[in-house]
């Protein structure tokens, strides 16, 4: 009996033990819970804070860039360029322009007539390479127009084509002046004789028909051996070269004449 109670009490002792641990255990639980809550409540709190910190950055840089747009003068946000870059024209344009050797001698006589408007008008800077029998452009300080550099080509050009000074300075002068060339064979192939009579109907006596075309049309026109070229605007160096290319088909001179006429009439209708 004394071993059986012995027996009763250990395990009397176990189930006073069990309870006990698991009351321990959860209690030890227990306050272990609401912890991870209260740390995610202020992590939402914390991430609040932050989201509504972010979303007010853009509209204060928004308001600071819209400032920084109005203060600047360009609706597009970007700084206007400096005066001295908007004036400047690009450095270094070189030109070359090849001149024939016969008319070389007569490039030696005008010279001072060639080079004075284009340094006076365009700014450019010019020299007559006589190794090279060229005359070579180039851009300056003075420099404005930016289109200087081609005017002053056209110009050598025509003269080099054979136009005179003062015809060829109308090209620095007007921006609607054109250079056209073509040849005689490329409207009908001819040759010997028949060449020559086109030729002859082109320039007619003493360069009457010449002159004629040239006055109807507004135009100036070179005949050099069996190249033409026209010097004018658009419309006047077509009405030319019809009428050009009608006297090498072999339309007489007297046809043509009327023809200038009446395109003459209507020319002055519409001005």
């Amino acid at each position: 009996m004394a071993h059986k109670s012995h027996r009763q009490k250990a395990l009397q002792a176990q189930l006073e033990a069990q309870p006990a641990v698991s009351l321990v255990s959860q209690k030890s639980k227990k306050p272990s819970v609401p912890k991870p809550t209260e740390s995610m409540d202020v992590d939402d709190d914390d991430v609040l804070i932050q989201s509504s910190s972010a979303d007010a950055g853009p509209s204060n840089a928004t308001v600071t860039g819209g400032a920084a747009a109005e203060g600047s003068s360009s609706g597009s946000g970007f700084k206007p360029l400096p005066q001295s870059q908007t004036n400047g024209v690009l450095k270094g344009e070189f030109r070359r322009i090849p001149i024939p050797p016969h008319r070389m001698t007569p490039l030696k006589k005008e010279w001072v007539n060639l080079y004075t408007p284009m340094v006076d008008m365009l700014g450019l800077q010019v020299r007559m390479n006589t190794m090279r029998r060229s005359v070579e452009l180039k851009t300056s300080g003075h420099t404005v127009d930016t289109g200087a550099i081609q005017k002053g080509a056209d110009f050598v050009k025509a003269f080099s084509l054979g136009f005179e000074v003062n015809d060829a300075l109308a090209l620095l002068r007007l921006d609607d002046l054109y250079l056209d060339s073509f040849e005689i064979k490329d409207v009908k192939t001819l040759h010997g004789d028949h060449l020559s009579r086109a030729i002859g109907r082109i320039a007619g006596e003493g360069g009457k028909v010449k002159f004629s075309i040239e006055n109807a049309s507004r135009t100036r026109i070179v005949l050099a051996d069996t190249h033409i070229h026209i010097l004018g605007s658009v419309q006047n160096i077509k009405i030319a070269r019809d009428a050009i290319v009608s006297l090498i088909l072999g339309s007489p001179p007297g046809k043509v004449y009327a023809h200038l006429k009446m395109v003459g009439a209507r020319m002055k209708q519409r001005f």
